[in-house]
């Protein structure tokens, strides 16, 4: 079985479940980052969310960040700069 033109790590196949125990992270944790604009889970039918082993590295990423003190906005604007 081969995927189209997606790598693995980008398909938005997780709940917020298993990512909230591979972070450790709460689900209200991770809604929050995504209410920041630092995640973007692909939505489904009644609010289901899912989540590819991408937004998991980001989330350790953000979550590393946000213990050593920087601001969800300073974390934002630094993925920002990431896109372009």
């Amino acid at each position: 079985m081969f995927i189209k033109h997606e790598s693995y790590k980008e398909i938005k196949a997780i709940s917020i479940g298993v990512v909230s125990e591979l972070t450790g992270l709460s689900h209200r944790k991770i809604r929050y980052y995504e209410q920041r604009h630092l995640i973007s889970p692909q939505k489904l039918n009644s609010n289901v969310r899912k989540y590819s082993f991408s937004d998991i590295e980001k989330l350790v990423d953000i979550s590393s960040k946000i213990k050593e003190g920087y601001l969800t906005s300073e974390i934002r604007r630094e993925l920002e700069r990431e896109l372009k």
